[in-house]
């Protein structure tokens, strides 16, 4: 209380008007109105949502921290009731993914210009890492051509210009920065901004990225050398075809190699179709065929290079030698010399590492039906950054071609990194001998042959044009900047033009002036007779939900609605204007100067004398031509407007502005009147402050000394109870088992020897009966008898022109209308322009 008092103190004070919205003091809930009789229904105000509500709604408690620290470790949620089936499951398809992931991770690391067994290490840290805070069981995080590629860039530029800094010290670095910006985001919750980044975004960075990539590869595949592959994409192919002739004997191991891989897919493909139930050996098949490829020609590299082992001496080019174990194992060096090295391609670098993904999560969840938590998945990759890199990391994502085989081969949780993990480090010791002879052609063709899944096919594309061709022209953009320019560019390119789309639809958003139109509901296999005609045939009428009802439809039909049928004209006077997006400060000018346009050309002044002489007149209304006499047509004075925020959920002090400023635009133009203003279908209670304070909500004042007049409200009512709700369904089942039971009692009772003793009895237990009957029948639950359901108001009675739908605010504002008996002839209606 005292809290209170020196809050009125204080605006007292500084001059603030606490009561500005009710000048004339009168009391909220009978402002000049007949109060809704609450012997008919429960009353209701409606309160405002306060600073305090709304503080308290984002400040977390204690519950929701310790709700936040439990979700940081999503495998606590699930570890405790892991089985025997679960890591079947989760063997095969960590050995699978195994074999998969360590030919594909040294070929990344070529494109990441570093030693192949940097990748291993990658590929190490992420899957071992990931399964703590992984809320998808499909993701394989390691690394990927698009990130290699990138990483390659900055390792290039900085060995240019700062040749005394190692590849594999930038990279790691790099990987340290991104991790932690990205685990920052994730902690903070922040996962919805990776929804600004569009679906044609990310296939036109995908398949920019994927061409760049596999036109880079061509000359490691053919043995061409003496150009740059880090240069745009067609520079590079146009050296290609300009060294072409100068292709070594890399080229046969290539070629074969990629054509190998391309003809296996093709034959476990095609085994799978002419043989379902052996679809699973031909899928394992299929999956095995890189790391089936890779041994194939590292025995052909060891038959014809065993003897001839060193470099001059060999007859292509081979990986050479990898380190056993985690050799490079250090703190990452990171300070601010070498952060300057990348700043440039640190934004790029953490966008691919977010999209790529949280892309591949989001479908993998909805093919195998679970939901991913962006937020938490961007812990889970910021943190594999952030560690990897002390084991000699480099940035590592998530793999689609690795998630789908994953995925494939029966995954079951996120445990089996762990085991795809063991099969790393099982390469990492044992295998580096065998590394020495692996073609650098064959790893090519791996990459090529990898990569070429992420381009989009062409029948994607004709889907994209038939759902948006604007998005199809931004996805060739991208594409089309990527092979011109570079993948970073690209990616800048897509995320700028599709946020430029998206402030575009927002700030033109277009209103539309609706109208009443009269449906039924009829039955779908009678809609046309056998007769090819219409056949009106409706559903049971003595359902009120299934009889004819009120459906309002936008003028112009621009919603595909049948141009046939013309919207009725609401009232002559009366407009209704729905928002179809958002109303904000973007797009609120532009809403409401054509709703002032359209409602100023199908109505006229109410005061046709409001300009007694030609100077009074505004230079922008200049009127009629020197001689001539304005006509005043049959249009209608202006009397309400109704609101439809059925698509808003928030506004802003602009756009509230801009509607006071056209309230009292439009009560000057139908001055000495002013105009009632009802809003529809209003979903946020926020929104209902806002307008509130506005003095939305109730009736404007009106004439000398902004006395209220008398109106008349209309408001929504809805029963409590009713023949229809659970409570009176079990009222019915008990007061019947009840009945049953007396009329049960008193047959036990009727004895044929008693005589008229017992007759007497019968009759008066029938009565008995009948009177218990009657009050069933009669019983408040029903609404039969004579006797209604309770009910109670829908919104509060304070704001009585915020309706629940169209049909109130309709009915509302012309009962006002006819009250105040300004109507006018029927048959003159407001059509849009």
């Amino acid at each position: 209380m005292a809290a209170t008092k020196i809050g009125h103190t204080l605006a007292k004070v500084l001059g603030i008007k606490l009561n500005y919205r009710n000048p004339q003091g009168i009391d909220d809930t009978t402002r000049g109105e007949s109060v809704y009789s609450v012997s008919s229904a429960d009353s209701f105000v409606e309160r405002e949502p306060t600073s305090w509500e709304w503080i308290q709604s984002i400040i977390p408690n204690g519950r929701g921290i310790a709700r936040w620290g439990y979700s940081l470790f999503p495998f606590t949620h699930w570890i405790g009731r892991y089985n025997a089936q679960w890591l079947y499951g989760d063997l095969v398809a960590g050995i699978t993914v195994g074999a998969v992931v360590v030919p594909q991770s040294m070929a990344y690391a070529k494109l990441a210009e570093l030693p192949v067994q940097f990748g291993l290490y990658s590929s190490f840290m992420g899957v071992l890492i990931y399964w703590f805070f992984a809320t998808s069981k499909d993701i394989t995080i390691g690394p990927v051509a698009v990130m290699s590629t990138i990483t390659g860039n900055v390792v290039d530029k900085v060995k240019d210009e700062h040749p005394e800094l190692e590849g594999h010290v930038v990279a790691s670095a790099l990987a340290v920065i991104a991790g932690a910006i990205i685990c920052f985001i994730g902690l903070a919750r922040g996962g919805p901004i990776v929804n600004f980044i569009s679906l044609a975004a990310i296939s036109a960075f995908m398949t920019g990225s994927a061409l760049n990539i596999c036109v880079a590869q061509v000359p490691s595949l053919m043995g061409i050398g003496g150009f740059s592959n880090r240069e745009a994409t067609y520079k590079v192919f146009i050296n290609i075809l300009k060294h072409l002739g100068r292709s070594k004997l890399d080229a046969a191991m290539g070629l074969t190699a990629l054509f190998l891989l391309y003809l296996i897919r093709y034959l476990c493909n095609f085994g799978a179709r002419r043989t379902p139930h052996r679809a699973k050996m031909f899928f394992f098949l299929s999956t095995l065929r890189t790391a089936f490829v890779i041994l194939l020609y590292t025995l052909i590299s060891w038959l014809v290079n065993r003897h001839h082992r060193k470099q001059k001496q060999r007859l292509f080019k081979l990986l050479g030698d990898v380190p056993r174990g985690f050799k490079n194992a250090a703190v990452p060096k990171v300070n601010r010399s070498i952060i300057k090295t990348f700043a440039s391609e640190l934004p790029a670098s953490v966008i691919v590492l977010l999209i790529e993904h949280i892309a591949i999560a989001k479908s993998f969840g909805r093919v195998n039906n679970y939901t991913i938590d962006p937020s938490q998945e961007m812990v889970a990759i910021g943190v594999t950054n952030l560690l990897g890199p002390f084991l000699g990391a480099y940035p590592a994502t998530g793999s689609f071609s690795r998630t789908a085989i994953k995925s494939k081969a029966g995954v079951r949780t996120p445990f089996a990194g762990v085991i795809t993990a063991i099969v790393v480090l099982l390469a990492i010791y044992a295998l580096p001998a065998v590394f020495f002879y692996i073609p650098n052609s064959s790893l090519s063709a791996v990459i090529i042959h990898a990569v070429g899944d992420l381009i989009t096919p062409p029948n994607t594309v004709y889907q994209f044009w038939r759902i948006n061709p604007l998005e199809v022209v931004i996805f060739f953009a991208g594409v089309i900047v990527t092979v011109f320019s570079s993948i970073e560019n690209g990616i800048y390119t897509t995320i700028c033009v599709s946020v430029a789309v998206l402030l575009f639809r927002v700030l033109y958003a277009k209103g539309r002036f609706v109208g009443k139109v009269k449906v039924r509901s009829v039955v779908g296999d009678h809609v046309i007779n056998d007769e090819g005609k219409f056949h009106d045939q409706t559903l049971d009428s003595r359902d009120p939900d299934k009889s004819a009802r009120n459906i309002f439809l936008p003028f112009e039909h621009d919603d595909g609605s049948n141009p046939q049928i013309q919207p009725e004209a609401p009232y002559p006077g009366i407009f209704i204007y729905r928002f179809s997006e958002g109303y904000n400060y973007p797009n609120a000018n532009h809403y409401l100067d054509y709703m002032v346009a359209t409602i100023f050309k199908q109505t006229r002044r109410t005061n046709p004398n409001s300009y007694p002489r030609l100077g009074d007149r505004p230079w922008n209304d200049p009127g009629p031509r020197r001689g001539r006499i304005e006509e005043y047509s049959d249009k209608p004075t202006l009397k309400a407007i109704i609101l439809d925020f059925s698509s808003v959920n928030n506004v802003d002090i602009t756009s509230v502005q801009h509607l006071i400023d056209v309230r009292n635009q439009l009560d000057r133009y139908a001055a000495p009147d002013k105009v009632d203003w009802h809003l529809a279908c209003i979903n946020n209670r926020w929104t209902k402050r806002a307008l509130a304070s506005a003095g939305f909500g109730f009736p404007t004042p009106a004439g000398e000394g902004n006395v209220t007049e008398r109106w008349k409200p209309v408001f929504s009512v809805a029963e409590l109870g009713g023949k229809d709700s659970a409570a009176a369904a079990a009222e019915y089942r008990q007061n019947e088992r009840e009945l049953k039971r007396q009329h049960t009692k008193d047959l036990e009772s009727r004895s044929p020897s008693k005589g008229e003793d017992t007759v007497t009895k019968h009759e008066s237990g029938s009565s008995d009966t009948s009177e218990f009957a009657q009050q069933i029948v009669e019983s408040k639950a029903y609404g039969s008898g004579g006797l209604t359901s309770r009910v109670a108001v829908v919104q509060g009675l304070n704001l009585p022109l915020f309706h629940v739908d169209l049909t109130s605010a309709l009915q509302s504002a012309i009962a006002n209308v006819e009250r105040r008996g300004e109507s006018e002839p029927k048959g003159v209606g407001t059509k849009a322009v």
